[in-house]
């Protein structure tokens, strides 16, 4: 049976401060529903993203603020500091950790600036809302293998959907510079591409 993640719980003490920063950072406000007794829940969706968060009133028994580590996956880390600093979330430098794997709780071992590397799942940043809750954002730009299954490759936006096409290109201008061709076939190319960095199965040569 698939059990998919649909609904993260963000425990707020100010609803309306807490509505006015997340609309702000351009997640999609998807309910807001108030009845009798004080009960109020808000659904916002992050853009390109298959799960949303919920905050209200009397939605939670954690306390304001406790939410920590919640991850948001961008393919473009240093692009996602510039959006976030313009639309006020002041978020943190991008870093990676000194340990090369994920990343430590808290501040701890944070090297600043992007991995050295540049490779996928290693740059990282982390920002607060006006609670407390802590994000952190970490650029993948490649999957690893049996991360996605291939027959169910999709793109959540527009914005999503261009970055694969870029990546894509890119790739192929590199797949015709070894084989010294033009490749008549490209649109076949960029699909198969496109495919495999989701599924993290080999791409096409």
């Amino acid at each position: 049976m698939d059990m998919k993640l649909e609904v993260v719980v963000v425990p707020v003490a100010d609803v309306d401060r807490a509505k006015e920063f997340y609309t702000a950072l351009g997640w999609r406000l998807d309910a807001d529903i108030a009845q009798d007794g004080g009960f109020r829940v808000l659904q916002l969706t992050p853009p390109g993203s298959p799960a949303s968060v919920i905050f209200g009133t009397s939605v939670t028994e954690q306390a304001p603020g406790s939410a920590r580590g919640l991850h948001l996956v961008v393919d473009d880390i240093e692009a996602a500091h510039t959006e976030l600093q313009r639309n006020g979330a002041d978020p943190s430098e991008v870093f990676h950790d000194s340990g090369g794997v994920f990343h430590h709780g808290g501040t701890d071992a944070r090297v600043p600036g992007p991995d050295p590397e540049h490779g996928s799942y290693g740059s990282f940043l982390s920002f607060d809302d006006p609670d407390g809750n802590g994000w952190v954002l970490q650029e993948i730009t490649s999957r690893l293998p049996g991360r996605l299954d291939p027959a169910t490759t999709d793109f959540s936006s527009s914005q999503d959907l261009a970055g694969a096409l870029r990546r894509a290109a890119a790739a192929h201008g590199e797949h015709e510079a070894r084989t010294g061709a033009e490749d008549p076939d490209w649109p076949d190319w960029y699909a198969r591409y496109m495919v495999s960095e989701q599924a993290g199965t080999a791409p096409p040569v």
